[in-house]
């Protein structure tokens, strides 16, 4: 029961971060803060450092979620938001950090077995569609109160990184 409990509440915090990153990118033109909230939720959901985690290369990352036993709802979650963080980061303009960010979500999703578009963008049109129909209010009222988590005033999980390809 508390198992159950306390997967409920973390898909209803992913749900609500979901719904206020739309938000953030679409009617406050601010994608970047999007990506931010998104990432930051990532190290809510684990209970490991969302930083460190997200500074792991797709492989290692993907691997140690499954050492540390998230469940595979939890997984799909992450790795669709982390594919939606990487839509909205190229849209901010940070093509890097968007790439390795849909990296990690496709090595998220290959090891848990969960389906994700073949592009982030093909993710974030999703959204679109589905965010801008349910919720056609900007004080559309929260689905569960994450005010007080650190969810709320997400700063940046990593300010700059780059990817080299030899």
């Amino acid at each position: 029961m508390f198992e159950r409990d306390y997967l409920m509440n973390i898909l209803l915090q992913y749900a609500e971060i979901l719904r206020r990153s739309w938000f953030k990118a679409r009617r406050e033109s601010d994608p970047r803060g999007a990506a931010v909230m998104l990432e930051a939720a990532v190290g809510q959901a684990t209970d490991i450092d969302g930083a460190t985690l997200l500074s792991l290369s797709p492989e290692s990352m993907a691997g140690v979620l499954q050492v540390s036993g998230v469940d595979d709802r939890v997984a799909g979650y992450i790795a669709r938001s982390l594919a939606l963080a990487s839509s909205y980061l190229n849209e901010a303009g940070d093509r890097q950090l968007a790439a390795l960010r849909f990296q990690q979500a496709r090595a998220l999703a290959d090891a848990y077995g969960v389906e994700l578009p073949d592009s982030a963008d093909e993710l974030a049109a999703l959204a679109d569609r589905t965010e801008g129909g349910c919720f056609s209010e900007a004080d559309e009222p929260a689905l569960v109160d994450i005010e007080g988590s650190s969810l709320s005033d997400a700063a940046p999980m990593v300010e700059t990184f780059s990817v080299s390809r030899d």
